[in-house]
């Protein structure tokens, strides 16, 4: 059984989906101590927490998944794999069609890989993931000009303060999500922008891509004080910029714009006390609307390409089915002969001499009687001929 459990921006805001993400590992750690669960992906990003698992001991009516959140949603089998193929085609995603989604899944496959537990039907469903997201992408309009998270934050900065034009710019955090904002930020005619980040050197790398500059991040009160936008996207488990810590700096709070895309929150909500015009995740969703009905009319064909590409997916199950029931199949044949090959071995005088023709004679027959059934054995299953495959198993053993 394939299993989703998962919330993202659809059902939850930034502040409940801190608190779910949590409710989720959990149900998912009582699922993996229940039913050892050996094969799992896990997908986490700043609007979004997701499981995939695959394990057919888990039932249906398991009392785990009976939760009464209603912020989690809980998908199998067909349901789950179509919510995947849509994800990664940029149709489940805050900003319609952005691209960052399916790094994400490239990602969270990859580390599953690494730490070994991606099994065969994860690593089949995953990689046609991948491909139908790179197929709508390539066959659609559905990114074209499309924004990012970053991007949408410069866009509802601009919507607040106006032009970007000579103003000073701080950027906390130089990872991907930052990455993302200094993109959109090489556009702006800025007067100065600052590069923050725990780890020095990659603060660096990114300022010097922006011709901007690297800080400490133990310098932030210096350059919180002179800013008129700051934008916060760092991995950090608690908030790193709060009403305490602003009112020991000597500055103008009414003056600077902050917009918090991290999950969890960077900027607690206190420093609206201040004065601060502080945004996250949850504003974006008014620009997200309007890149969503930009691109409405993708949608069809994106559709369309998903769904050829699920029924590709089901056949390719069928012939891992099949492949299993052969591979038996043939091991069972190969015993059958090995066995009979040497209790001929044990009645003829010749033995060396022997032996070597009638391995070649039994492997030469074994193999053209398999070929036949192999052949038809998977022909019923493109058909979906189930009374043949049963009849199959049932025969053989």
């Amino acid at each position: 059984m394939i299993l989703n459990l998962r919330v993202d921006h659809k059902l939850a805001d930034i502040q409940s989906m801190e608190v779910i993400s949590k409710d989720i590992d959990e149900l998912f750690t009582k699922l993996q101590e229940k039913y050892s669960i050996g094969e799992y992906i896990e997908i986490s990003t700043c609007n979004r927490k997701e499981y995939y698992l695959h394990n057919n001991n888990i039932p249906e009516d398991e009392e785990l998944l009976s939760h009464e959140n209603r912020s989690i949603v809980i998908d199998y089998g067909q349901s789950a794999v179509m919510h995947l193929l849509r994800m990664t085609s940029g149709l489940e995603s805050m900003i319609v069609g952005e691209d960052q989604i399916l790094g994400q899944v490239k990602d969270a496959k990859h580390n599953a890989m690494k730490n070994h537990h991606c099994g065969k039907v994860l690593d089949l469903i995953f990689t046609k993931s991948i491909h139908v997201g790179q197929v709508v992408r390539n066959k659609t309009n559905i990114n074209k000009g499309s924004v990012s998270i970053g991007s949408a934050a410069i866009d509802l900065a601009e919507k607040y303060i106006g032009s970007l034009d000579d103003k000073s710019v701080l950027v906390i955090g130089a990872g991907k999500m930052g990455k993302l904002v200094a993109k959109a930020l090489a556009e702006k005619d800025l007067n100065a922008i600052f590069v923050a980040n725990r780890t020095f050197y990659v603060a660096v790398e990114l300022a010097k891509d922006l011709g901007g500059e690297a800080i400490l991040f133990n310098d932030l009160e210096k350059y919180l004080a002179t800013a008129d936008l700051v934008i916060s996207a760092t991995s950090a488990p608690h908030a790193i910029i709060n009403k305490e810590r602003l009112l020991g700096i000597d500055m103008d709070y009414e003056d600077v714009m902050m917009v918090d895309i991290a999950n969890p929150r960077d900027i607690s909500d206190d420093v609206l006390e201040l004065g601060v015009k502080a945004f996250n995740i949850d504003d974006l969703r008014e620009i997200a609307d309007e890149n969503t009905r930009l691109r409405k009319k993708e949608f069809g064909e994106a559709e369309n390409i998903i769904n050829e590409e699920f029924i590709l997916l089901k056949e390719s199950f069928k012939m891992m089915d099949v492949d299993e029931l052969l591979g038996n199949l043939r091991t069972s044949m190969e015993d059958i002969r090995q066995r009979e090959v040497q209790k001929a071995i044990g009645k003829l005088s010749d033995v060396d001499g022997s032996a070597k023709i009638l391995d070649n004679l039994t492997n030469s027959i074994v193999n053209k009687i398999f070929y036949d059934i192999s052949k038809k054995v998977k022909k019923a299953a493109k058909e979906d001929n189930e009374e043949v495959l049963a009849a199959c198993e049932y025969i053989f053993d």
